[in-house]
C-alpha cells in the first residue's frame, strides 16, 4: 500500500521524488513490435512501491519472456492512469489504495494486489494528554483529505466509537501538515512516512496512536495492477502473460528487499538513498499467498473494506462486491 499526494492517488505515493508526467500515447501504441512481441502500455508512478515491480521485470528480461514489449509511462497518481485506461491510451497501469474507488466504481478492473502500504499513522504530541484515539475527541486533527491518511483516521475514529464529526478535522496538504504539526497548530496527525521522518526532526518525541499495520489482515491498505477493462474482457491471453511477469518480478523484489530498494533507484535514476528503507513501510507477498488470500477472500475483504471507506468519505454510492473489480481466478490461473 503512492507518491506526490496524495488526491485520491497512489498509497506510498509520498517515498519518492516524482518524475515528470508522460504523455500518453494513442492507442496506436499497442501495435506490435518489429521483432513480432507484442506491445503493452503500462503506466507507473516513480516511487518504490509504484516502480520495483517494473525495475524487476526489467532486470531479469520477463516482457521478453512473455513476448512483450513494454511502452512505460509515468504518471504522478492513479486517477490520472484510470483516466487513461478509459480514453484507450494505457493498456495496464499501477494505482495507490486511495485510488481503489475508480475500479471499485467501474473505471477499470484489478487484475494484482502490489504490495501492503504501512507507512500511515495517526500521531500526536507527547505530554498532550492523547494517549488513545478516543481522546482526540474535540481535538484538531491535520489530514490531507481524500488520501490513505484520511482513511486511517477514518477507520480509527470507527473502531474508537468515533465519528469524525467528534473531531475538528483540519483539511491541509500532505506539507502543510509536516508544518502544522511541528509548530503544535494541531493537537494530531494523520499521515505518512517518510513524511513522518521530516516531522521527527523537530518532534523526535512524537507518539503514534495508530497505525496501518493495526488493522492487518482483516483490512490493508493494497496498491493494485489495473487493466482496461475492455481488455480484461476481450483479450485474457494477454492480461495473463502480463500477469506472469508481475507474478515473477514480485516474487523477486519480496525475495530480494534490499536489492530491489537500489534496483528501483537505478531504474527510476535518482540517489540509491531515496529509497533505502522504503521497502520498511510496505508488506510484500508472495504471489502464491496473494493467490491464496484471492481463493479465501482475504483479497476480497481488503477492497471492500476500502470501498466502505470510501462510501462513508462520499467517493462512491454503494460498496460493490470486489469480484466485480478484482480478477482473482485471472491472477490464480496465471500462476500456472
Amino acid at each position: 500500500m503512492r507518491h506526490p499526494r496524495r488526491l485520491i492517488a497512489s498509497f506510498g505515493a509520498a517515498l519518492a521524488l516524482l518524475l515528470p508526467v508522460a504523455a500518453c500515447g494513442s492507442s496506436a501504441d499497442s501495435a506490435d513490435s518489429a521483432d513480432g512481441a507484442k506491445k503493452v502500455s503500462f503506466g507507473y508512478i516513480a516511487d518504490f512501491s509504484g516502480s520495483a515491480t517494473l525495475a524487476a521485470a526489467d532486470k531479469l528480461g520477463l516482457w521478453a519472456k512473455q513476448g512483450l514489449t513494454p511502452d512505460l509511462k509515468v504518471f504522478t497518481n492513479g486517477p490520472l492512469q484510470i483516466q487513461a485506461l478509459g480514453a484507450g491510451d494505457l493498456d495496464f497501469g499501477y494505482i495507490g489504495s486511495g485510488a481503489t474507488w475508480l475500479p471499485a466504481s467501474g473505471k477499470a478492473k484489478i487484475i494484482a494486489v502490489n504490495m501492503l502500504g504501512l507507512a500511515d499513522r495517526v500521531i500526536t504530541h507527547a505530554g498532550s494528554g492523547i494517549t488513545s484515539i478516543a481522546d482526540l475527541k474535540g481535538k484538531k486533527v491535520g489530514v490531507p483529505e481524500g488520501t490513505s491518511g484520511d482513511m486511517i483516521l477514518q477507520l480509527a475514529l470507527k473502531e474508537a466509537g468515533l465519528t469524525p464529526a467528534d473531531v475538528q478535522k483540519v483539511t491541509m496538504d500532505a506539507s502543510t501538515v509536516v508544518t502544522a504539526f511541528s509548530s503544535k497548530q494541531v493537537d494530531a496527525a494523520a499521515i505518512w512516512y517518510p513524511l513522518i521522518d521530516t516531522i521527527k526532526k523537530n518532534v523526535p518525541d512524537l507518539v503514534e496512536l495508530k497505525k496501518s499495520e493495526d488493522f492487518y489482515p482483516e483490512l490493508s491498505f493494497p496498491s493494485s495492477f489495473v487493466a482496461r477493462n475492455e481488455l480484461v474482457k476481450d483479450d485474457a491471453a494477454t492480461v495473463t502473460k502480463v500477469l506472469k511477469v508481475i507474478q515473477e518480478a514480485n516474487d523477486w523484489v519480496a525475495a530480494n528487499t534490499a536489492e530491489a530498494e537500489t534496483l528501483t533507484a537505478t531504474f527510476l535514476k535518482v540517489p540509491a538513498e531515496q529509497f533505502k528503507g522504503a521497502s520498511a513501510v510496505t508488506k510484500i507477498l508472495p504471489s502464491a499467498e496473494l493467490a491464496k488470500f484471492g481463493d479465501d477472500g482475504t483479497v476480497g475483504g481488503w477492497y471492500k473494506g476500502l470501498a466502505d471507506i470510501f462510501v462513508t468519505m462520499g467517493k462512491i454510492k454503494e460498496s460493490p462486491d470486489p469480484a466485480t473489480y478484482y480478477t482473482a481466478d485471472l491472477y490464480k490461473a496465471a500462476l500456472g
